[in-house]
């Protein structure tokens, strides 16, 4: 039986690899920022480009902190503020650069509100001993929501080839429409959310009355 490695401490957990790939996501958003903001195809391609590989150490750090070893707190806080902002960054600047119709503005900040809704409920739970899992509602509206954000970096119109025929597809609009599926699943997603924590406050004061009402031996 193999013992079970030592706890680092906060310092120890800031170096290690999958931490170092998490902090490097966060640094990369200026990037891709600034990038967007040249406006212009070519930028708009390497924009993408950049924030498909900040979505692949997304991957990365999670399998190398499994597969070392190497879960840490710092890690469980830094890995899913890394995805928020880098989400909200995006989403937020390019409404800015009038990519977005006022719609899907409206979108943008209600999706931010329904992030900071969320992260609340967990902290709380957090602190009355509660863990809530990432639901699968959680999960797509992530997918949907990374997929939209893609196809808005594109923006441009570019033609499909289909062999004997091609298509001009708006990049910008389908991004839009995306962007719209993923606030429906944002949202029945923070509903998901809120009925767990209603459940899981419920059972711990169940628990605690039961306690109480059992008579001293």
């Amino acid at each position: 039986m193999s013992a079970a490695k030592p706890k680092g401490s906060i310092r120890q957990d800031a170096i290690n690899i999958p931490n170092l790939l998490t902090v490097l996501r966060i640094v990369m958003i200026p990037v891709v920022l600034w990038l967007l903001g040249d406006g212009t195809p070519r930028a708009n391609f390497w924009a993408t480009v950049v924030y498909i590989l900040t979505a692949v150490t997304d991957f990365l750090d999670g399998w190398l902190a499994r597969k070392m070893g190497l879960i840490s707190l710092l890690g469980k806080f830094l890995d899913p503020l890394a995805d928020k902002l880098l989400v909200m960054a995006t989403l937020v600047w390019m409404a800015y650069l009038g990519r977005l119709p006022l719609l899907g503005v409206a979108a943008v900040i209600i999706m931010v509100g329904r992030e900071m809704s969320v992260t609340a409920l967990r902290t709380i739970a957090m602190s009355e001993g509660v863990v809530m899992a990432a639901s699968q509602g959680g999960k797509e509206k992530t997918a949907l929501q990374m997929t939209a954000i893609m196809l808005l970096m594109v923006y441009h119109t570019y033609d499909l080839d289909f062999l004997f025929f091609s298509i001009p597809v708006n990049f910008g609009t389908v991004g839009v429409i995306a962007l719209y599926g993923s606030l429906i699943l944002a949202l029945t997603s923070a509903g998901e959310y809120m009925k767990l924590f209603v459940e899981a406050v419920e059972a711990k004061e169940r628990r605690l009355a039961d306690d109480e009402a059992e008579p001293a031996e």
